[in-house]
C-alpha cells in the first residue's frame, strides 16, 4: 500500500433512541480488518451530516429525502406518553390522544413524530430538546408524547410511560447518499437485511487452499513376486510333489533300469 492510500473504515451515524449493537457486532466479526466508527447525531441533523460526507450511512428517522438519499425502513416504533408516577393515567394500560385532551402536552422543538395537531394543551413555550422536555415532565409542568426508544433512553425512576393508541408512529430507517453506494455501504445493507455471509451481494471468506487428495491403498494390485530362491505362495505343495515324483523314478517298480538279459 503506498502512503497515499488509506486504510478502509466505515462510519455509522445513529440518531437519539436507536441502539446499533447488534449490527456493530455482527460487522466486526465479518469484517475485522475495517474499523467501524460510531457518529450521534441529532435528528434534525442526520441528513445535513450524512450529505455533508460526515457518516457513510445512518440510521435515521423517516421521512428522508428521496431525491438524494436512500433510505431502507427498518422498524416501527410504539407511541408513549412519559407521566410522573402518580398520574392518573399509570391506572389504565393504553391511552388515546383524546383521553390527553385537558392536559399540557410539551411539543419540543426536535420532535420525531408527524402530528397534524399535537394532542392537549400547548405549554407556554416549546422546550428545545426532548430531554428538556422530560425534566419538565418530571417537574409536573406537563406531559410528553415521544416514540418509546426515546422513553427509554431518558428514563427516570420518578417518571413512567403508555402506549398512545393512535398517535403517530415513527419509522426508523438505514440512510446514505445515493451517489455513495459503496462496497462497504452494500457490506452494512446486508448486514442490517439479514444476509449471511455466504450470501450472493455479502462478503465471501477466502477459498480454503485445495488439499491433495489422499492416495487410496491398493486392495486388487498384483501380489508381491517372492524373493528368487524362496517358493511362492502355494511352492512347499508343488515343491513336495517334485520331490516325490523323483523319488518315485527312482525307486518305483519299472522305474529303474535292470541288467541286461543274456541271450541264449
Amino acid at each position: 500500500m503506498t502512503g497515499s492510500e488509506e486504510s478502509p473504515a466505515f462510519r455509522l451515524a445513529y440518531v437519539p433512541g436507536v441502539t446499533p449493537t447488534k449490527w456493530v457486532r455482527i460487522w466486526n466479526e465479518r469484517l475485522p480488518d475495517v474499523p467501524l466508527t460510531l457518529v450521534p447525531v441529532s435528528a434534525a441533523d442526520a441528513f445535513d451530516l450524512l450529505r455533508d460526507g460526515g457518516a457513510d450511512a445512518g440510521f435515521v428517522r423517516l421521512p428522508v429525502d428521496s431525491e438524494d438519499l436512500s433510505a431502507i425502513p427498518l422498524y416501527t416504533e410504539t407511541t408513549v406518553v412519559v407521566i410522573p408516577k402518580d398520574h392518573l393515567v399509570t391506572a389504565v394500560d393504553e391511552v388515546s390522544a383524546e383521553d390527553l385532551a385537558d392536559e399540557i402536552v410539551l411539543h419540543p422543538l426536535d420532535d420525531t413524530l408527524d402530528w397534524e395537531r399535537p394532542p392537549g394543551r400547548p405549554a407556554i413555550e416549546r422546550p428545545a430538546t426532548t430531554l428538556d422536555a422530560v425534566e419538565l415532565v418530571a417537574a409536573g409542568v406537563g406531559l410528553l408524547v415521544v416514540p418509546q426508544s426515546l422513553a427509554r433512553l431518558h428514563h427516570r425512576k420518578d417518571l413512567t410511560y403508555r402506549p398512545v393508541a393512535d398517535a403517530p408512529a415513527s419509522r426508523v430507517a438505514l440512510s446514505w447518499p445515493q451517489d455513495e453506494t459503496t462496497d462497504l455501504v452494500e457490506d452494512f445493507i446486508g448486514i442490517v437485511r439479514g444476509r449471511t455471509v455466504n450470501s450472493s451481494r455479502g462478503r465471501r471468506p477466502a477459498p480454503a487452499a485445495a488439499q491433495p487428495k489422499a492416495q487410496r491403498p491398493e486392495t486388487g494390485g498384483a501380489r508381491r513376486k517372492p524373493a528368487a530362491g524362496k517358493p511362492s505362495g502355494n511352492g512347499s505343495r508343488s515343491g513336495s510333489a517334485g520331490r516325490g515324483g523323483s523319488a518315485g523314478a527312482r525307486g518305483g517298480k519299472g522305474g529303474t533300469r535292470g541288467k541286461p538279459r543274456r541271450r541264449s
